[in-house]
């Protein structure tokens, strides 16, 4: 199925050309001026297709860094200076981030960048003929514009409301509970208008069930963001999705294909997901370059990697160029901590989704080990003999536990063998054997059926009421029965649907938000020790104040 969505991503990838910073500087009005404006779904999804772009490009990296490195789920740290990178990644693990930090600067104008989009498209089309067509491009436009609007609220708390193009100027920041009722009120008012199919026609675009999704998520962080619960409205949201009999929960024994390069349309689990192809100019999803060993490369045939003329098992791995290994080997900085990997993954041997993760020997696919070759101050730059440079090989080990060997103040393992392969690996997102670029196929889910599931089983632990002959715990068995098989669950409560959350959705970029709703956001992991809660939101941008002086910062910044 994937193949007949490659149309799609070249109309993207012509739509727009995007910088490093993923950011775009395109008027709407150069594809329809004056009387020349589209007329049908066709040319709308042309124009339309802009604002895709620029979440496809925004998710795989500022997306996931400010949503996945300040919790418990993941850590880049540094490797003798290598991806220290002004303490900017470091920096977001231990809660100590400033108004100048890059990522959470770029993630305020990202997200920005999109909602100007959004405003400047539907400006765009105010010519246009009143349509069918028209109204549901336009209403996929404001769902796209309060998906922005939700990931501000959630970053950032009070955010300025630009809602018009031309911009009136600079606006002062409107309150939290405010910015939730106009995304709440965008979605509920674009629902009749939205496409409500699913498939090839409608994959990776906004659909009724895609905007039921986020209104869930929003309702279901409301005591967060503005105080009071909205347990029944999460469920009524999560009802409308689940009646509708167009989605299932994945099976076990297909679980991990969910994220494999080969997903797509045929998926019955995905609500949204964001479409990625390393044959346009820039594909994008990165997670095989950051997450697998660097010396995996030959066995995940990672960008291009061959074994060469070798059968895998005799092949001895080594940190140069040679044994086949084409390209660049993967970077490699990112892992997981053993704290979380240990809490959720070691206790059930029948959960599939354990095997989302590299941990101890490393074997080829015949059963061997897999060998490296290198020196012995290579393996460990502490090595104090006199025979530093001697060969030394040693069969691939992946430890579980992260040291700073080198410098705790830059949480810095050393640039040696042994800090390389410190950390759990995340393959959820399997390395692309057929992509010859450091970009993958594989399509990111931002909204899963399985979310829907555990959404509603929360509301009703939170106090909502069930439904459907629903409860929190069959909705959580519903899942888990897909993922295990282990017994069901007896009882179900808030922290088991936490711990179940976190097993679920790794490496999905949910983990902050759930971490900050279920109150665990300030608890000791990894080098973090900060409990400061004035974090649950990041601070306005040192750049975003200098060009709005209506803007003011957020407190305990």
């Amino acid at each position: 199925m994937k193949k007949h969505f490659r149309l799609y991503m070249i109309i993207l990838a012509a739509a727009t050309t995007l910088g490093a910073c993923h950011k775009i500087s395109v008027s709407p009005n150069s594809l329809y001026t004056g009387d020349v404006f589209p007329t049908n779904d066709e040319q709308f999804q042309s124009v339309i297709g802009t604002i895709y772009t620029n979440i496809r490009g925004h998710y795989p990296l500022t997306f996931w860094f400010v949503q996945e490195l300040p919790s418990d789920e993941a850590i880049l740290p540094s490797y003798g200076g290598n991806w220290y990178d002004g303490a900017g990644y470091i920096d977001l693990h231990r809660h100590s981030w400033t108004k100048d930090h890059g990522w959470i600067g770029t993630a305020w104008s990202d997200t920005y960048g999109i909602v100007g989009l959004c405003n400047q498209t539907i400006y765009t089309f105010r010519t246009a003929p009143e349509s069918d067509a028209k109204n549901t491009a336009i209403a996929e436009i404001k769902t796209l514009r309060a998906l922005a609007y939700w990931e501000l609220l959630d970053m950032f708390g009070n955010v300025p409301l630009d809602t018009v193009y031309p911009s009136p100027g600079v606006q002062e920041k409107a309150p939290r509970a405010q910015v939730f009722s106009y995304v709440e009120s965008e979605l509920k008012a674009a629902l009749p208008f939205l496409k409500t199919g699913t498939g090839i026609a409608t994959y990776g675009k906004v659909t009724r069930w895609m905007a039921q999704a986020l209104l869930a998520k929003l309702y279901l962080n409301a005591q967060v963001y503005t105080g009071a619960a909205k347990n029944n409205e999460c469920i009524a949201a999560c009802d409308d999705i689940i009646n509708s009999g167009n989605f299932a929960v994945e099976a076990r024994g297909s679980y991990l294909n969910m994220f494999y390069p080969d997903n797509g349309p045929s998926n019955k689990e995905f609500i949204f997901a964001i479409p990625y192809d390393p044959a346009t100019s820039n594909g994008y999803l990165f997670h095989g370059r950051y997450d697998l060993n660097r010396n995996l490369g030959i066995k995940y045939r990672y960008s291009g990697a061959t074994p060469g003329n070798y059968s895998m098992s005799s092949i001895i791995m080594n940190q140069t160029s040679g044994n086949g290994l084409k390209n660049t080997k993967p970077s490699g900085p990112r892992a997981t901590l053993s704290g979380f990997y240990n809490a959720y993954f070691k206790d059930d041997a029948n959960d599939i989704r354990k095997d989302q993760w590299l941990v101890g020997p490393q074997y080829w696919p015949d059963g061997n080990p897999i060998k490296v070759a290198t020196t012995k101050k290579g393996y460990d730059q502490f090595y104090s003999g006199s025979d530093g440079s001697a060969s030394y090989i040693y069969d691939l080990y992946i430890d579980s536990v992260i040291s700073l060997r080198q410098s705790v103040s830059a949480l810095d393992l050393g640039n040696d063998e042994i800090a390389w392969n410190m950390g759990i690996r995340n393959i959820k997102f399997y390395p692309d054997a057929n992509s010859a670029s450091r970009n993958q196929n594989n399509d990111a889910p931002l909204f899963r059926y399985s979310d829907v599931l555990l959404m509603k089983a929360e509301a009703i632990l939170r106090g909502g009421a069930a439904t459907n002959g629903q409860t929190a715990l069959s909705l959580v068995n519903m899942v888990r029965s897909n993922r295990t098989t282990s017994a069901a669950w007896s009882s179900v409560t808030l922290d088991d649907l936490y711990a179940e959350r976190g097993r679920e959705f790794t490496w999905e970029c949910w983990r902050r938000n759930d971490m900050i709703r279920f109150g665990k956001y300030e608890s000791a992991y990894g080098f973090k020790t900060n409990s400061d809660t004035y974090r649950r939101i990041f601070p306005i941008p040192t750049r975003a104040l200098a060009t709005n002086s209506k803007l003011t910062q957020n407190p305990g910044y």
